[in-house]
C-alpha cells in the first residue's frame, strides 16, 4: 500500500470488513466503513473502530466522493449498486484476501492456499495439523478461523489459507507458495451468474501459485490445472509419477520424491484418516500435497492426520440405536457434498432437504439410488428431491415432512427410525442450505443430534 494516507472505503461491518478496517487504520489510512444494517452488534463494532479513527456510516451504502480503493466483504455480489458505482468511477474493488496480500511485510510468511466446492475446512485444518506436527508455527486463516489481515504480520512461519469463490473473485495478485483446487461442482451460481464464472473464480488460486495441486479424479479441477507445468495431482487410485495417491491401505507420495518415476514415499495409512470416508481421504491427500510442497516430512504428515480433530457436523457419528447408526453431515449443503457423504455408507435412510439454490439433484439421486433404503424430506426444496427420487429411485419409500416448527427434527428422526432396519445408517446429508428453517447448518446438525439422543433415551 502507498505510505501516503488515502481514502479507503470498506463495504460491510462483518468479521472480514471490521478486520480490514482495523488493519488499514493501523497503517495510517483514512478509512470509511459503509454498513446497511444498524443493530447492536454493528454499533458496538463501530464504536470500537471509531477509537481507531475509522468512520462508520449506516444506511443504504453510496460511494463517497474521493474514494481511492474499495474493499468489499465476500458476500456482496458484483452486481451490488455500490460495487457497480465503484467500477463505473474507476475505483479498484478488492476483497479482504487481496488486501491482506498487499499489506504483507517482508519477510512474509508463505501461503499454502486451497479452495473447492466441498472439503475446504477439513483439508485446511488437516494441513495446519501437519504443519504444526513438523514444528512450524502455522494457523488456519481466510474462510475459516482468523481473518487473513490479522494474521499476515503475526508470529507465523506459514499460513494455511482457505479461500471461497467469493474471496477469489476479488483477488488478483495473490501468489501462494502452493495452491490447490479440491473439486468443482455447481454451487453459488446465483452469486457468480454461471458455472463458468464460478469455476473461473476457483481457477484464480492457480494463476500465480508456485505449485499447482489438483484433484486427478475431478475433471474440472484437472482441467483448471492443465495450463500449468508445475502441477501435482492427488487421486484415490494408485498414483502415477507426479501424484499422491493410495496403494492398498497406504497414502503414498510419488511427486515430492527424488525420482517420481522409480520411487515413492509412504505418508500414512487409511486408518489415520478420521472420520474415514473416500472424500476425506482425498482431503488428506490434498493437504499432504500442500504440506509436502512446503517441505513437511512424511512422519509429520502421518502425525498431523492422527492428531487432527474434525470440525462438528461433518459425517459425525451421533449414536447407534437399535443396531442403526445415526450420522450428522449437516455441512453437506450442496449435492456434491451430499454425494460424497452418501458414497461412504452401503445402506442408508437419507434425511435431505433445505435450500438447493437452484442446484440439480438428479445425478445425486441416480448415483445414490442403490444405497437408499428410505428417505425423509424436509425444508423449502424437499419437493425437488422428492420428484428426483420418483424418477430415479421409485422403489425407495419417501416420507415428506412439511412442518417448519422448531420441533420438526424429532418427527424427521422418528420417521427415519421407522424406515431403518439393523445395519442401516440414518444419514443427515441435506444437499441444501439450512437458512429456510435453521440459523445455520450447525443449528440443523445440533437439532438432529438432540433428536437422536431423545430417540435413544425413549
Amino acid at each position: 500500500m502507498d505510505a501516503e494516507a488515502v481514502t479507503v472505503v470498506v463495504a460491510g461491518l462483518g468479521v472480514s470488513g471490521a478486520a480490514a478496517a482495523r488493519a488499514l487504520a493501523a497503517r495510517g489510512e483514512r478509512v470509511t466503513v459503509l454498513e446497511a444494517a444498524d443493530g447492536e452488534r454493528q454499533r458496538v463494532t463501530a464504536a470500537e473502530l471509531a477509537e481507531l479513527g475509522v468512520e462508520v456510516r449506516f444506511g443504504e451504502p453510496a460511494l463517497p466522493a474521493g474514494t481511492s480503493l474499495l474493499v468489499t466483504s465476500p458476500g456482496w455480489r458484483p452486481s451490488h449498486p455500490l460495487l457497480v458505482a465503484a467500477a463505473d468511477a474507476g475505483v479498484e474493488v478488492i476483497g479482504e484476501v487481496e488486501l491482506a496480500w498487499r499489506l504483507r511485510r517482508e519477510p512474509a510468511a508463505p501461503w499454502l492456499a486451497l479452495t473447492g466446492t466441498n472439503g475446504k475446512t477439513t483439508a485446511v485444518r488437516m494441513l495446519t495439523s501437519m504443519l504444526s506436527a513438523a514444528g512450524h508455527k502455522a494457523v488456519a486463516v481466510g474462510n475459516v478461523g482468523v481473518p487473513i489481515v490479522e494474521a499476515v504480520d503475526g508470529p507465523y512461519d506459514v499460513l494455511a489459507v482457505e479461500l471461497s469463490s467469493f474471496q477469489l473473485h476479488w483477488s488478483s495478485t495473490v501468489a501462494p507458495l502452493a495452491g490447490a483446487v479440491l473439486n468443482v461442482a455447481p454451487d453459488h451460481i446465483d452469486w457468480h451468474g454461471s458455472m463458468e464464472e464460478y469455476a473461473s473464480a476457483k481457477a484464480r488460486i492457480f494463476a500465480a501459485a508456485g505449485t499447482v495441486v489438483y484433484n486427478a479424479d475431478d475433471a474440472s479441477s484437472s482441467r483448471l490445472a492443465e495450463p500449468y507445468a508445475s502441477r501435482v495431482g492427488f487421486t484415490l487410485a494408485v498414483p502415477r509419477p507426479g501424484e499422491l495417491g493410495v496403494v492398498e491401505d497406504l497414502l503414498v507420495d510419488r511427486a515430492f520424491v527424488a525420482d517420481p518415476v522409480t520411487s515413492a514415499e509412504e505418508l500414512a495409512c487409511l486408518a489415520d484418516v478420521r472420520p474415514f470416508a473416500p472424500h476425506n481421504v482425498a482431503n488428506a491427500l490434498a493437504a499432504a500435497a500442500l504440506a509436502r510442497a512446503y517441505g513437511v516430512p512424511p512422519e509429520a504428515v502421518r502425525r498431523g492426520l492422527r492428531e487432527f480433530v474434525p470440525d462438528p457436523h461433518r459425517i459425525a457419528h451421533v449414536a447407534r440405536v437399535g443396531e442403526v447408526d445415526y450420522v450428522d453431515d449437516s455441512k453437506a449443503t450442496n449435492p456434491h457434498a451430499a454425494a460424497a457423504s452418501l458414497a461412504a455408507y452401503p445402506s442408508i435412510v437419507w434425511i435431505a432437504g433445505g435450500q438447493l439454490k437452484g442446484a440439480d439433484v438428479d445425478d445425486l439421486v441416480r448415483q445414490a439410488a442403490p444405497r437408499l433404503r428410505g428417505a425423509v424430506l424436509l425444508g423449502t426444496d424437499r419437493d425437488v428431491i422428492r420428484r428426483a427420487l420418483a424418477r430415479h429411485a421409485a422403489n425407495v419409500p419417501v416420507v415428506d415432512v412439511p412442518e417448519q416448527d422448531t420441533g420438526v427434527m424429532d418427527r424427521v428422526v422418528a420417521e427415519a427410525a421407522r424406515l431403518a432396519t439393523p445395519g442401516d445408517t440414518v444419514l443427515l446429508a441435506p444437499a441444501g442450505a439450512s437458512l429456510d428453517m435453521f440459523a445455520s447448518y450447525g443449528a440443523r446438525g445440533e437439532a438432529f443430534a438432540r433428536a437422536v439422543r431423545r430417540l435413544a433415551a425413549s
